[in-house]
């Protein structure tokens, strides 16, 4: 088949589609008139974590594409938990916490829709904003009886068992599937279902793992639409399609998604634009054309001039920082990543002086530290050598004196002497002092 609309296309390049309900339907549906799709995020936390960020980036495209883009947040299934991919159930949340968890994802993405604005404005389409729902304000007034009564009714539950997401949770838990898991397939096809009726959405999309539940969803359009004997000439009444893609992982076979750290999160407050840099900035050759196809908004054409020239020299990792700079600028905005930038240019050359507290201890959050006495920087201070053989960067006063001898010590991004000695003057913030031997190997002094 050929694909004609800018969406598909696009996606398609990109090696985001993985199942299509029907894919050549779908690409005249998209060509004839401006469309509505939805993506589901989960606000278990407050914060979503960057394998969600394929489905935001599949909105943001839609959205570039000239469409109608929905994030729907699961107030209400996420006070139930998906079993998709889980091995253990979820602990539930009260409806307190997941609104708040629902605001604080909704800010922070706001960065990701003004680059697809931006995007979209540079296309010369018509820009459709995004639209915010939340699943609690329809599955919040859904009573037990209506929902057994008029949706229930339409699942069978020998095609439930066969779901592989169900599948596993019988035969590979002890514990087995509890009803509420079991039961939130038929509140997620339900949520396309609402939408599809009251917001004229005509299109699911998520992760390959969902392929089930989406199906499940367009399948209860149907069956409502039959039963309803909806009207025919209604835009969007017999249109309901569904689109995965494949899940990220790592050449390597590592999982996508993690740092040294831990997770990698959407939000600055847990994972900040220097962490966030960094990570893509570390992405490993096998990764990296994939990476800028699915979390940049780089025309396809332009990465293959980029890895073109990259595996002319791959030393000077081109394609890595042209994904750390597009991907960041897009979560944290530009002056967030020029400052990301600054930063590890400062650590690269030993100069960090003029990095803010936070900065400096974020720069060097994985370098050995120590703890001294801060009155021994009183008077005339401490022998450089003395302190050196109590860091990782010495062994004894015998090394630190060679390492000295060869001038491979620097401190605070000077370089050091046999004679220096340290003193109040070279705390950094009134609390640091930053060591260094060669280029790589720091240490971190704390005195209190």
């Amino acid at each position: 088949m050929t694909t004609t609309s800018g969406f598909l296309l696009d996606m398609t390049r990109r090696g985001l589609v993985q199942d299509c309900t029907d894919s050549a339907a779908l690409d005249t549906h998209l060509n004839t008139g401006t469309r509505k799709a939805y993506a589901g995020f989960d606000p278990t936390a407050d914060s979503l974590t960057i394998g969600n960020l394929v489905g935001v980036m599949a909105l943001a495209r839609f959205q570039i594409a000239g469409h109608q883009p929905v994030a729907l947040m699961g107030g209400g299934t996420g006070l139930i938990g998906d079993p998709s991919g889980k091995s253990a159930e979820r602990t539930l949340l009260d409806e307190d916490e997941v609104r708040a968890n629902v605001v604080s994802i909704e800010e922070s993405l706001a960065n990701v829709w003004d680059a697809a604005a931006r995007e979209a404005d540079q296309a010369k389409v018509k820009k459709h904003d995004l639209v915010t729902v939340n699943n609690i304000d329809w599955l919040g007034k859904l009573g037990y009886l209506e929902a057994l009564r008029d949706i229930g009714k339409f699942f069978s539950v020998n095609q439930m068992m066969a779901r592989d997401s169900v599948k596993d949770r019988l035969h590979n838990r002890e514990q087995g599937i509890s009803y509420t898991e079991f039961s939130y397939m038929i509140l997620q096809a339900y949520d396309y279902a609402y939408l599809h009726k009251a917001c004229g959405v005509t299109l699911q999309m998520g992760g390959s793992d969902q392929w089930g539940n989406i199906v499940s969803g367009a399948d209860l359009i149907r069956r409502f639409n039959a039963a309803e004997s909806a009207d025919a000439d209604s835009p969007h009444a017999l249109n309901a399609f569904g689109l995965t893609w494949p899940l990220i992982t790592k050449a390597d076979g590592g999982k996508f998604g993690k740092s040294e750290s831990g997770a990698v999160w959407l939000s600055a407050h847990r994972t900040s634009a220097y962490a966030y840099y960094q990570f893509w900035l570390n992405a490993a050759d096998a990764d990296v054309e994939r990476f800028l196809k699915v979390f940049t908004f780089l025309p396809v054409i332009e990465i293959s001039a980029i890895m073109t020239r990259h595996g002319a020299n791959p030393g000077a990792r081109e394609a890595q920082r042209t994904l750390a700079q597009h991907a960041t600028d897009i979560l944290h905005g530009h002056d967030a990543r020029a400052h990301a930038e600054a930063a590890a240019a400062a650590l690269f050359s030993g100069d960090v002086t003029r990095l803010s507290l936070g900065t400096l201890l974020e720069v060097l959050s994985s370098a050995p530290s120590t703890n001294h006495d801060r009155q021994q920087l009183a008077g005339d201070g401490l022998s450089l050598i003395d302190l050196l053989a109590q860091t990782s960067l010495a062994k004894s006063k015998t090394e630190a004196r060679q390492f000295l001898t060869d001038g491979s010590v620097s401190i605070n991004g000077t370089k050091a002497t046999l004679t220096d000695r340290l003193g109040l003057n070279h705390l950094l913030h009134d609390q640091i002092i930053a060591l260094r031997r060669g280029k790589k190997n720091w240490h971190v002094t704390r005195w209190a």
